[in-house]
């Protein structure tokens, strides 16, 4: 164990079936009076009912896209400008909840979002307040300070503590009805997130508690998820093994699987959960230690070669891509390089240069 850390998550969650119902009351504990809600489109007509039912929400934007656009973040402080509004409540996957990170950063400053997103001007010393309420099991973003942003082709991911939610509401429910194929891809980000916290070399040992706990439940309960979406109990340990998730790697940060996820997803048009999922068994291999030995142990499994085989076996249960081959035309030199560049790398325990980057993706030809 370290003999020094620090920890600290100012994000206060309502977790549990039936707590979105609750929203209103929630806003009028915090003392919120105007807010703004965004979402995809899928979840837009339950925002719009939500706005006839509550006083509080005053304006939607339910255009958020797969990768959230710039454009839809300004387009979203623009609303919370107009209404005076104190809080944006992101409502949906990752997507939906970084554009109301960034928005509610954004809302009470001055200039353009693309300065925000440039770095050309320092974010504004008041924020509105930020609610997340994730509706898919995986990306932890309720309790991040992490926005993944697209402006056209370009995406970035801004690690800034303007970002972290003020609260985030839990509700299993709202994942009822979230395709298979998302269920799965949405764990495996879920898990990536367990496992990158752990190995990262920021890791600490309170984070460390929580991703041994989310690993343990997501291979218990992600395979009974993605076969029947309906199984309450499922969804809402998937739920909690999210959020443990995103807890256990908002300060040690991932490492090299979300490092090789970006060019994965921008060059290859892999999901955000399958571009993670695409080398984690793999650099499970790679990372083995006796610390990786030790969760796998706490988790109830063998080692190492069977938490990978586990994950591989998911993988494929989910019809995901494994392999180089099922891509297209790869340009490996330009993979490699990408992967390698990523900030994000510099957090894995062991050296992944160039190098070592083609011999992995060389053995997922």
């Amino acid at each position: 164990m370290a003999n020094e850390f620090v920890y600290a998550q100012p994000v206060k969650i309502w977790f549990g079936e039936g707590q979105f119902a609750r929203l209103g009351e929630i806003l009028d504990e915090l003392q919120l009076k105007r807010c703004v809600i965004a979402c995809g489109r899928h979840f837009a007509p339950e925002a719009e009912a939500l706005m006839e039912k509550l006083d509080a929400v005053c304006a939607v934007f339910g255009e958020v896209e797969a990768n959230p656009q710039l454009s839809g973040i300004a387009e979203t402080a623009r609303l919370a400008r107009e209404h005076e509004a104190d809080a944006v409540i992101g409502i949906g996957g990752g997507s939906s909840l970084d554009t109301a990170k960034f928005a509610a950063a954004i809302a009470r400053g001055e200039g353009e979002a693309e300065e925000y997103y440039r770095s050309t001007r320092p974010f504004p010393a008041e924020r509105l307040s930020m609610i997340a309420v994730p509706t898919t099991a995986g990306t932890g973003s309720e309790v991040t300070q992490v926005s993944v942003v697209s402006h056209g082709k370009e995406k970035k991911t801004i690690n800034n503590p303007v970002f972290m939610p003020r609260v985030a509401i839990v509700d299993p429910l709202l994942s009822a009805s979230v395709p298979p194929r998302t269920t799965m891809n949405t764990g495996l980000d879920a898990l990536a997130h367990a496992l990158e916290g752990y190995w990262s070399r920021n890791h600490q040992p309170i984070s460390d508690l929580m991703a041994i706990e989310a690993v343990r439940i997501i291979l218990a309960n992600l395979e009974t998820a993605y076969r029947d979406g309906g199984n309450r109990e499922a969804r809402s340990r998937m739920a909690y093994a999210a959020l443990l998730g995103g807890l256990s790697f908002a300060l040690p940060k991932t490492a090299a699987s979300h490092a090789c996820s970006y060019p994965l997803s921008e060059d290859y048009h892999l999901p955000h959960g399958e571009a993670c999922a695409f080398t984690l068994d793999s650099l499970v291999r790679i990372n083995a230690d006796e610390r990786l030995e030790y969760l796998c142990r706490a988790v109830g499994l063998k080692d190492t070669e069977e938490l990978a085989a586990r994950i591989r076996a998911l993988k494929e249960l989910g019809g995901l891509r494994c392999r180089l081959s099922e891509l297209g035309e790869v340009d490996l030199d330009k993979l490699c390089r990408d992967c390698a560049a990523h900030p994000l790398m510099n957090n894995n325990p062991v050296k992944m240069d160039e190098a070592k980057l083609r011999e992995m993706f060389e053995a997922l030809a």
